[in-house]
Parts: C-alpha cells; sequence; structure tokens
C-alpha cells in the first residue's frame, strides 16, 4: 500500500541570489519537486513523451513551461550512469524545516554525518514508504541535496520534512524532552530493536557509513539497539538497516497505539 500524499511544513526561509540550482532527474523526482509547493523551479527541460508523463502526474498543471527536447540533449547535462527518463529540472535546494515541525510527528530519523548521497536519498525513500513524520541530519559533513541524492529519493526528497542542526546531540535531547524515545542502531547494540522499551514516539539514529555513531551521540541515546541478523553478516548497509528498523519500529509504534 503506498504512503498518503504528505503536505511539507510551510515554507519559512527565503533563498539567497547566490543560491545554486541543483539539478534533479528522473519522472518520480521531477514530478515531487514540481508539486512540491517548497520548491523553486527554474529551468524544465523534457521530451515530449516525459512531458506527458509529467502533466498526467500534476493534473493541475506544471508551474512553468517546459523546453522540448531530444533524449541526447539531457544526456549531456548529466553523468553517462544517469537514468533520467527523459526529464531534467533545475530547482532551488530545498531549504530545510525547523526541529519543531519534526517534533509534531511520531517517528523520526536522525543521520549521524551520513555522507554517501545514495544511502541517504534510499534512507529516504524508506522513511517515506514506512511512515516516518521527518529527518535530521548535521549540517556539516553529510550528504548535500543533489540529483544523485534525489534520484535515489525517488521523490522522496520533496515530501520529507528535513532539519539541519549544527549539534544533533543537542537536537537529541530536545527531542528527548519532548518524550521521544532515542534508538541508536549499532550491529553490536546491547539492546534487542523489537524488544527495547519503547514509549509512543521515537527517533531512530544511524551512523556513518565507516565509523558509526560517534560517542557524543551515543552518550545522548536511550538505547544502542541491534537487528538480529540470522545469516554470516553481523552488519547491514546503512539504507537497508535503516529501511529494517524503520518497519520494526513503525509497527511497534502502532501496536501501542
Amino acid at each position: 500500500m503506498s504512503s498518503p500524499p504528505r503536505r511539507p511544513p510551510p515554507h519559512r526561509h527565503a533563498h539567497r541570489a547566490d543560491d545554486e540550482p541543483v539539478l534533479l532527474y528522473g519522472i518520480h523526482t521531477v514530478a515531487a519537486a514540481l508539486g512540491n509547493s517548497r520548491r523553486v523551479p527554474r529551468r524544465l527541460i523534457a521530451t515530449r513523451n516525459a512531458l506527458a508523463r509529467l502533466e498526467e502526474r500534476l493534473p493541475a498543471g506544471l508551474p512553468l513551461e517546459a523546453e522540448m527536447v531530444e533524449p541526447r540533449a539531457i544526456d549531456r547535462l548529466l553523468p553517462a550512469d544517469a537514468v533520467h527518463q527523459g526529464v531534467a529540472l533545475y530547482a532551488l535546494p530545498l531549504e530545510p524545516v525547523e526541529i519543531a515541525d519534526i517534533a509534531e510527528g511520531r517517528l523520526v530519523v536522525a543521520l549521524d554525518q551520513v555522507t554517501d548521497p545514495h544511502n541517504v536519498g534510499a534512507i529516504m525513500r524508506s522513511a517515506v514508504a514506512l511512515g516516518a513524520d521527518g529527518l535530521v541530519s548535521t549540517t556539516r559533513h553529510a550528504a548535500r541535496e543533489s540529483g544523485v541524492l534525489a534520484k535515489a529519493a525517488s521523490g522522496a526528497a520533496d515530501l520529507l520534512p528535513h532539519a539541519t542542526v549544527g549539534s544533533l546531540a543537542r537536537a537529541l535531547a530536545d527531542l528527548k524532552a519532548q518524550g521521544f524515545t532515542v534508538l541508536g542502531l549499532d550491529s553490536a547494540g546491547e539492546g534487542d530493536l523489537e524488544t527495547v522499551p519503547l514509549g509512543r514516539r521515537a527517533v531512530l539514529v544511524m551512523g556513518s557509513e565507516g565509523k558509526g555513531l560517534r560517542p557524543g551521540i551515543r552518550e545522548v541515546v536511550d538505547a544502542m539497539v541491534r537487528l538480529d541478523a540470522p545469516g554470516p553478516f553481523a552488519s547491514l548497509n546503512v539504507s537497508n538497516a535503516a529501511a529494517i528498523a524503520l518497519y520494526v519500529i513503525g509497527r511497534r509504534l502502532a501496536k501501542a497505539g
């Protein structure tokens, strides 16, 4: 069952005149961006067939006129392995939302210096599909918005409220004070994700691809938890682990009512 459309929090920040547009591509990614009132589109490039598919997804109409091109014109704008499906969009980066917007939800994902855009995009996609209400990441040592990240997210970057913070430890402490149980995921965690005490609201914290959670983050979480894997590998890729953990936590929160 697909998740219902989300309404991102209202736009609060003015874009600077020197903001550089990002180049988004792919039908799902571009359609989500064009349907997001917080997104500022600059230039839409599409083949005839791709434009027809976009118009089907956006019955209220496109917010800007498209430039009709042949596929090879888009090929020249992107890396050789980019699957653009005949459409590309230059748009300003999304401004982050406030922590207060995310704190209204029940399930939040926090990323501690996860830098691979493919992983961050995949985590966003899983978060939207599995009912997460927001994402928190660090302003430094984190993947920045890009076409690669947005394509991996398959539209989720424009559906998932995303806050960036200078101090993740402080942000997690604030969420704890508002009633969230904060769980750090690690293959060597002492607690079992399926049985660790969990309230009615939760934050899942994922560490970086190489070093995992930093010591300062481990100190602030309520529990370090693991996913018990019966196979020969003790750990999973961060995006795969996030998807499974979000599913488990989401089911537990639903049962809690």
